[in-house]
């Protein structure tokens, strides 16, 4: 009960988060993508950074247990997969989260979008059994492996001599000084959107 009283409360704040940052409003993360406003990027940078440097200074300074870690298989399904996210992200200007977010704040759109993304779900489980044996769902570059070697975590890294912890300590910093460091937009005026 504790376990899902948490989940009910950081969702929460993840999604009042979300919604105060303007991903909720497609026509800001159009803006991003095609780099008329880099807000919600400089955004995005900034808290994948912060939140690599607090998981893995944690691990190294033993705070964070590493058998809570769960690394993903990598596999062909994933990159296709995330080909095919990006481009709904593009066109509809929601990604999960943030479409689920903008839905519960009332936004109609994000209506569309979630039925959108229940449909193609149950597509995906519907034709699950075919894919299942194919190459498409076979494991590439190690499965579930980690870049750098993480102690007490169990997945096999593929730079052994790396720290996993430093790496992503280092990955972390980067992605805060790209988030720090990037102008206000890349290209262009910014323009008007119609979703807002």
């Amino acid at each position: 009960m504790t376990e899902m009283l948490l989940a009910i409360v950081l969702g929460a704040a993840f999604g009042a988060t979300l919604d105060r940052i303007g991903a909720t409003n497609p026509g800001y993360i159009i803006r991003m993508l095609n780099l008329t406003e880099t807000h919600l990027m400089k955004t995005i940078f900034t808290g994948i950074g912060v939140a690599s440097v607090l998981l893995f200074g944690g691990l190294l300074l033993g705070v964070v247990d590493p058998g809570h870690l769960s690394v993903k298989s990598a596999y062909a399904g994933v990159f296709i997969g995330g080909l095919l996210l990006g481009a709904g992200f593009a066109v509809a200007g929601y990604c999960p989260g943030t479409g689920l977010t903008a839905l519960a704040t009332g936004r109609k759109d994000a209506l569309f979008f979630a039925i959108g993304g229940l449909c193609g779900a149950a597509a995906y489980m519907v034709s699950y059994e075919d894919f299942a044996g194919s190459a498409m769902l076979a494991d590439i570059a190690g499965g579930k492996t980690t870049l750098g070697l993480i102690e007490g975590a169990g997945y096999p890294a593929l730079f052994e001599s790396l720290s996993g912890e430093i790496l992503g300590i280092a990955v972390g910093v980067v992605f805060i000084a790209i988030g720090l460091l990037l102008p206000h937009r890349l290209t262009g005026k910014p323009r008007s959107i119609a979703a807002e």
